[in-house]
């Protein structure tokens, strides 16, 4: 996470534009008659502009693999080389995929995503990954070990931004935690050995923006864990609903924003500003839109460290 808050100090700011770039998004083409071979290649396109009108002002990325994976072997390989165009022009990668199974397929996950990348390998070669914890620690630790080896990340999802989360998520157990606490207390435990010079561990958490006091709460009891925060924007999360995910210097948190930023084309207050072929344009107005919004928060709750 050390490179994580080098980046979003260089930056000026704490967010990642979440690349969940679905066809039907794409302007001024009939995607629907496109073969799966053209719409990969339409959303390559599409994300390589993205990717060149906000690198300036943004740390990284998160890639969701699911818009890709849809597509199959085009799909995959539109992933792969959008994650290689993002790194090229200077960003950290998140691969959204929520991977995790028993050990040694948790294993397979691990080396897929979080290798050490070599000329000519065709892998995911993600700087981070998110995972989804629910099969117990076996299926943590590959993750963990390849974050040590490869100088990589994760974030363990904790208490996500779905609506329905609570099914599971807030159940009370018999020690009277809610089933996100107790996440959250062996996501801590977890990540213990992996405590970088920030003060905070590779073993990061996924905490949604739509739940600002749990948010809150978690950050309170997860003082050296490094907060993934998506659902802001199209999910309705705002800047007063995040602050809490951040610590008392301004650190401690990304804030992901997908649809809002992927979609700013066509959705209030850019859509009478920019044509559908000036996407990119939209795209980065809404990217300093969201960083001067969550700045001036900062700035008002007396964290901001810039």
């Amino acid at each position: 996470m050390d490179r994580l808050i080098k980046a979003i100090a260089e930056k000026k700011n704490p967010t990642v534009v979440g690349l969940d770039t679905h066809y039907k998004y794409i302007p001024l083409a009939d995607t629907g008659e496109m073969d799966i071979r053209r719409k990969a290649e339409a959303i390559l396109k599409y994300n390589k502009c993205i990717v060149d009108h906000v690198y300036e002002y943004v740390p990284g990325v998160k890639v969701q693999i699911a818009y890709y994976e849809m597509l199959g072997l085009a799909g995959i390989e539109c992933f792969i080389e959008t994650v290689a165009y993002a790194k090229k022009m200077g960003l950290l990668v998140m691969a959204d995929a929520k991977r995790n199974d028993i050990g040694a397929t948790a294993e397979a996950y691990a080396e897929a995503f979080l290798s050490t990348e070599k000329p000519g390998d065709e892998l995911f070669f993600a700087d981070y990954l998110t995972v989804n914890p629910y099969l117990g620690e076996d299926g943590i630790r590959p993750f963990i070990q390849y974050c040590a080896e490869h100088d990589k990340g994760i974030f363990v999802l904790v208490k996500t931004s779905n609506a329905s989360s609570g099914q599971l998520q807030d159940q009370v157990l018999q020690d009277g935690q809610k089933v996100y606490r107790h996440m959250g207390n062996l996501v801590g435990e977890w990540g213990k050995a992996l405590t970088g010079a920030s003060g905070y561990s590779r073993v990061g958490a996924v905490i949604g923006a739509t739940y600002p006091e749990e948010l809150s709460e978690l950050r309170a009891a997860m003082p050296h864990t490094f907060f993934l925060v998506p659902g802001y924007g199209a999910q309705g999360g705002g800047a007063a609903d995040v602050i809490g995910g951040f610590d008392a210097n301004g650190a401690g948190a990304v804030i992901n924003a997908s649809r809002s930023i992927l979609c700013a084309w066509m959705r209030e207050p850019w859509k009478e500003t920019y044509a559908p072929a000036q996407y990119g344009e939209a795209a980065k107005a809404e990217v300093i839109r969201m960083r001067d919004a969550l700045t001036q928060e900062m700035r008002t709750q007396g964290i901001c460290p810039w």
